[in-house]
């Protein structure tokens, strides 16, 4: 794919952020060419050991409407397995690069779209936008990990009452119950999505990714496991970390220097 054909482009926003645009018309179905972009987008953030990546739509209403309908029409199961096998792989290596990753979502998120704005580790919502998983129309359930995201987001009644009723979730409510991070008005979540990725930025990087994997324990093993490592987590950062370098500093009165 020439430079010109990319569906997935991207720009340098300084100090360490990457902002990258889907633009496949005419809804961001997530078909290969997203696909590809999408893994293009990350060898790139690795290449620039990028900090903060803030995923947004360059279609307007759009987000991401979710997986290419009009491909999966057209191929037998083994193709349709291995479109689906792609599809899961990009969104896992999104959700663990080793960066924060912030979808800016305004405009409809839904099947694919969403479960590729849950995997990124917060959602800023437009006040327009609106989340579904509606494969239950289509005879299939979400495939990937929309399942499994969703639930840990809102809580079972509530993943199970999105999935089964297909219906669109609106973006206050999106946010009251837990699935969006921050709320802000309509076509300001990529300028939000920014000014939260500058701040992120400047932070100690193994910090917050450490604030990631605990939090994300929290899901994964029982409590008391949960707490030894988040103890794990603390020895780490004092031994190997930044956290010798953001004590002095308070202590000094001046701004960290983290690497």
């Amino acid at each position: 794919m020439s430079e010109d054909d990319r569906v997935v482009t991207w720009e340098d926003a300084g100090t360490g952020v990457l902002v990258a645009t889907i633009d496949r018309r005419p809804a961001n179905a997530l078909g290969p060419p997203i696909i590809d972009g999408l893994n293009a987008l990350l060898d790139e953030a690795e290449r620039r050991d990028t900090r903060v990546l803030v995923l947004t739509s360059g279609i307007p209403g759009f987000f991401a409407a979710g997986a290419d309908i009009k491909h999966m029409g057209t191929v037998d199961a083994e193709s349709f397995a291995a479109y689906g096998d792609r599809l899961r792989a990009a969104v896992e290596r999104l959700a663990a690069a080793d960066l924060i990753s912030i979808a800016a979502v305004e405009g409809v998120a839904l099947g694919g779209g969403l479960e590729l704005a849950m995997a990124c580790t917060m959602r800023v919502s437009g006040a327009d936008a609106k989340y579904g998983l509606p494969e239950v129309r289509l005879g299939l359930i979400p495939g990937a990990a929309g399942t499994q995201r969703l639930p840990r987001l809102v809580g079972r009644g509530r993943a199970i009452d999105i999935m089964a009723t297909a219906r669109q979730v609106p973006a206050d409510e999106a946010a009251a119950i837990g699935l969006v991070d921050r709320l802000v008005p309509a076509g300001a979540a990529e300028e939000a999505a920014l000014v939260l990725a500058g701040q992120l930025s400047g932070l100690s990087r193994p910090a917050l990714a450490a604030v990631v994997r605990t939090v994300d324990a929290a899901f994964d093993q029982p409590f008391d496991e949960g707490k030894r490592y988040e103890v794990e987590q603390i020895h780490e950062l004092f031994v190997h970390g930044e956290a010798r370098e953001g004590i002095t500093a308070f202590l000094e009165k001046r701004p960290p220097k983290f690497g």
